[in-house]
């Protein structure tokens, strides 16, 4: 198995972990075409992770948020404002739509939006949701800007 897989209990474990900000630094939302990466810790210390937020350079409303273990694993991803998404079994999934780690697929299966993300069109307010929804109980210190 490559580095880069994991079970599915192990991803599902990191999933379940509580998480907390990696630092006191002060991150800028990013803006056009931008990507920030923000490092993340297991609230035990044992795991790092990485929150990903990029932007689209053109459809500002183009906007995914990620988390990845184990540097490299893409754990969670949600896409906004995106293409429709077509699974392995064919079945097409519109954005927004949120992806998660499946052993032997890796990120390949997209699901609707769950409900406890409230509004995808904010931008700022959904950015929070998946935080949530990644179980980050300490999170980083994120400035919105004026464009978000």
């Amino acid at each position: 198995m490559p580095e880069s897989q994991l079970t599915q209990a192990e991803a599902d474990a990191l999933m379940a972990m509580d998480k907390a900000k990696a630092n006191d630094l002060t991150y800028a939302y990013p803006t056009s075409g931008g990507l920030l990466m923000v490092p993340l810790i297991s609230v035990d210390g044992r795991e790092e992770f990485v929150m990903d937020i990029r932007r689209g350079r053109i459809d500002l409303a183009k906007v995914t948020h990620q988390l990845r273990g184990r540097q490299v694993v893409l754990l969670i991803r949600l896409d906004l404002a995106g293409p429709t998404h077509t699974n392995p079994d064919a079945e097409l999934v519109p954005c927004p739509h949120i992806h998660r780690y499946r052993e032997g697929y890796a990120d390949k299966w997209a699901n609707p939006l769950p409900s406890t993300f409230t509004n995808p069109t904010d931008l700022w307010q959904t950015l929070q949701e998946f935080m949530s929804h990644c179980r980050v109980v300490d999170p980083p210190t994120l400035d919105r800007g004026l464009f978000v």
